[in-house]
């Protein structure tokens, strides 16, 4: 797709590689760009039913670009908040993408590249990988995935790490919820290809439909408003052509249509 990221759809799966290797896979004006890009599309791809996030050379992602950042340090106020705004709408890209998003982690994550973490909703790292929130050691704070990061991990963790910006190993960040599965180096593609296989056994519409159940539900207070909301959004699965045939392929004792 470009210099700074690799797109590859092999049948359901779609793989986006960020490549900047040399830089530690950091985010500049055009990563950013291209990877939001990359995420409206595949959202709307029909044949995709998966999405891996993969990096290349030793780092996951270093976060955003420092050069980039000084470069641009001179913006008007107008300027700064549009670039701000297009790191949000990437992470809003991938947090709402209506596929599984599965991030496979490898060495460093930073700042933006721990909030890319977040923003998938399966996430497995190598035993050898590491975390860090530093932006406050450079005056600023991860503010932009800041509603990620507390969904993953929570808000009493997110206070430490945001205000110390120490690092943290991956065993830490399975443990506050950042990370679903952690495995040796040389077993990453293996955890990988079983994710992927899980997930293809699953509905895609029912999976659509649970990201969006899930943000509701989050945002909603308990109550008979969020009853009504549940129950009709089970009722309406229930009855559509996805749930009639799972439930039919269960009673003919059969692959769903969707797992063949």
């Amino acid at each position: 797709m470009s210099e700074t990221l690799h797109l590859k759809v092999s049948g359901p799966v779609a793989t986006v590689t960020l490549t900047r290797p040399q830089l530690h896979n950091a985010f500049d004006a055009e990563l950013t760009g291209n990877l939001t890009q990359a995420f409206q599309k595949l959202g709307v791809a029909e044949a995709v039913r998966v999405v891996v996030i993969e990096a290349e050379g030793p780092s996951f992602s270093a976060g955003i670009d420092i050069g980039w950042l000084r470069q641009t340090n001179d913006q008007d106020p107008a300027e700064s908040l549009r670039d701000s705004m297009q790191l949000a709408m990437l992470f809003d890209a991938i947090d709402r993408c209506p596929k599984p998003v599965v991030a496979i982690v490898q060495g460093a994550a930073l700042g933006a590249g721990v909030g890319l973490v977040a923003a998938a909703d399966i996430a497995i790292a190598a035993d050898e990988a590491t975390f860090s929130l530093s932006e406050v050691r450079l005056g600023l704070l991860p503010s932009v995935i800041a509603p990620l990061l507390t969904a993953a991990m929570g808000s009493r963790a997110l206070r430490r790490y945001m205000l110390s910006g120490e690092r943290f190993d991956s065993r830490e960040a399975l443990r506050l919820g950042l990370l679903h599965g952690v495995v040796a180096a040389d077993k990453l593609a293996t955890a990988r290809d079983h994710v992927i296989e899980a997930c293809l056994k699953g509905s895609p519409k029912a999976q659509a439909s649970a990201k969006e159940l899930l943000r509701v539900v989050e945002d909603s207070p308990a109550g008979p408003d969020l009853m009504r909301y549940t129950a009709s959004h089970f009722s309406d699965l229930r009855a559509s052509p996805e749930g009639r045939e799972g439930l039919a392929a269960i009673a003919e004792k059969r692959r769903p249509a969707w797992g063949e």
